[in-house]
């Protein structure tokens, strides 16, 4: 099999035919540089390996994006590559930083706004919102019991975000009304 040599332009022109041979030659000649710079942001070999793969999905998808006048494709491809690691980061951060308050947290604030007190273990919270009607208990559990932001809930049941919150406040509105 002959080894094909490209310039530059040649190479682009070719990946924006989605040139198989042209992506083989492309993924030969940068994986070790793409690699190299996922390593250095992630510091961790599995990962690099995954984001080195979305990276060149990322090139093979946005090819066509791609501008010659404002840089060369190395270049391009390093900002694809940064791009996907940044993705990765806050995916990442998202899941292990920002779940929701526990449901004693907000029984509590629920509390201190009421001047009731409760243990939330005691109050068979859990039966108290299978009494709900179907589209708020759907919503409290995936948010309350489950953990899931609004806008993963919205993302889970197809719904806009403005419907999950409105329905998670009238559910804990009937809940308290439950309580009092």
């Amino acid at each position: 099999m002959a080894i094909i040599q490209y310039t530059e332009g040649a190479l682009v022109d070719a990946l924006k035919q989605h040139s198989a041979m042209a992506y083989q030659h492309l993924y030969h000649n940068y994986k070790g540089a793409l690699y190299h710079a996922i390593l250095q942001i992630t510091q961790h070999e599995e990962t690099a390996n995954d984001l080195l793969q979305d990276t060149f999905v990322q090139i093979w998808n946005n090819i066509d994006k791609y501008d010659p006048e404002k840089g060369r494709l190395f270049t391009w491809m390093l900002k694809l590559c940064r791009n996907v690691c940044i993705d990765h980061s806050r995916i990442k951060n998202f899941k292990v930083h920002y779940q929701n308050e526990s449901i004693e947290n907000y029984v509590s604030i629920i509390d201190m706004e009421t001047n009731e007190s409760s243990n939330i273990k005691n109050i068979g919270l859990r039966q108290q919102v299978q009494q709900l009607r179907a589209e708020w208990k759907e919503v409290i559990e995936l948010s309350y019991f489950q953990g899931y932001k609004q806008e993963e809930i919205a993302t889970i049941l197809n719904i806009p975000v403005g419907t999950v919150k409105t329905r998670l406040r009238s559910g804990i509105i009937a809940l308290r009304k439950q309580f009092s």
